[in-house]
């Protein structure tokens, strides 16, 4: 299931459908996602060792290379940026709720998947079985998804 959501936010960034994310796609989807642009020197620094666009299997390598990129603490920075684009506050605590999994994944242009489908990525990964993901859950889930 986790191939389903990293397929589906490389095809979201994909704006073509060439099968290549150019760094103006990774700025508009950046813009569109998050309401605030990226620079195109912040792009240019992604797509320097990528010969100007990244593949799927070069996307992929960048995601373990974000998750590796943890301070030395361990606070995993970037998983913990990434997790609150997808998570909603529910009670006093963050997590990912099938319907902001959805949510986000539309955003990014993944209009295929419906709540069951993100119920069952979120059910796999789901440990203590209460329906959403916690911060330690989605860590999992990117640690065996993307390694």
């Amino acid at each position: 299931m986790v191939a389903i959501v990293a397929s589906s936010l490389f095809a979201a960034l994909d704006k073509d459908g060439d099968g290549k994310v150019s760094a103006s796609e990774l700025r508009g989807c950046m813009a569109a996602a998050l309401g605030e642009g990226m620079s195109e020197e912040e792009a240019a620094a992604i797509f320097a060792d990528v010969d100007g666009v990244l593949d799927r299997e070069e996307f992929l390598r960048l995601a373990r290379e974000a998750e590796l990129g943890a301070d030395e603490e361990g606070n995993n920075t970037c998983l913990r940026e990434a997790f609150g684009l997808y998570a909603a506050a529910e009670g006093e605590e963050r997590c990912i709720t099938p319907a902001s999994l959805r949510r986000m994944l539309s955003r990014l242009g993944s209009h295929e998947l419906g709540m069951d489908d993100c119920r069952a990525m979120i059910c796999r990964f789901d440990l203590n079985g209460d329906g959403v993901l916690s911060f330690d859950e989605f860590k999992i889930m990117m640690h065996d998804g993307l390694m």
